[in-house]
């Protein structure tokens, strides 16, 4: 069975297990604790010597990691990723768009407020990136005023990738009532059929 090495309180961990829940995928999930160390143990850094989560092992033993690469994994041969060349390109953009204009800021900003608990060091850090956070959310609610989701008509590991921090992005400060397409399209993901919540 695959295994999975992940923190449920991560947005890049919900990612695979909500693609997996989807897709019926059945896995052995290993709650990790990133401020205990967990991920810095000599054991895992044998499975990952980057010491980051999501790590996938596969059932034959290899293994994957980085969340949008393991979201392509599970999505191949199925509508999760379009085969026409152009959609798929499309994907791939919203994909990278997540990485660096997306998740630098409003997870990072979730981070400090849930799992540092805001400490006064932070605050000034937390505070700046709130502009680039609610930059990436307008460019969000921009395209989910004119698609259901972010690739057209179709769910896509897109939506999937920009769910995970999108719909907790509250927790990092940020007023997603500004935004109803994206909540209107929160609640189109959380009616999927097998859709999972974080945690």
């Amino acid at each position: 069975m695959i295994k999975i090495y992940g923190d449920s309180r991560s947005g890049n961990c919900y990612k695979i297990k909500l693609i997996l829940s989807l897709r019926g995928i059945d896995c052995d999930w290993h709650e990790m604790n990133i401020q205990a160390g967990d991920t810095r143990t000599d054991s895992f850094l044998s499975l990952n010597p980057k010491g980051k989560v999501p790590t996938v092992i596969l059932d034959d033993g290899r293994e994957l990691d980085e969340s949008n690469a393991i979201l392509g994994y599970f999505a191949e041969g199925t509508s999760l990723l379009p085969h026409d060349p152009y959609l798929k390109a499309k994907v791939y953009q919203w994909l990278f768009f997540e990485q660096y204009s997306h998740e630098p800021y409003i997870a990072v900003a979730r981070f400090i407020q849930v799992y540092l608990d805001m400490p006064e060091s932070r605050r000034d850090e937390y505070l700046s990136l709130q502009k680039g956070g609610n930059e990436a959310l307008q460019i969000m609610e921009q395209q989910l005023s004119k698609t259901p989701y972010l690739v057209g008509d179709m769910l896509t590991i897109a939506d999937l990738s920009l769910y995970a921090y999108t719909h907790v992005a509250d927790q990092g400060g940020f007023d997603l009532g500004l935004y109803p397409h994206i909540c209107r399209w929160c609640e189109r993901v959380k009616t999927l059929p097998c859709y999972v919540p974080m945690g």
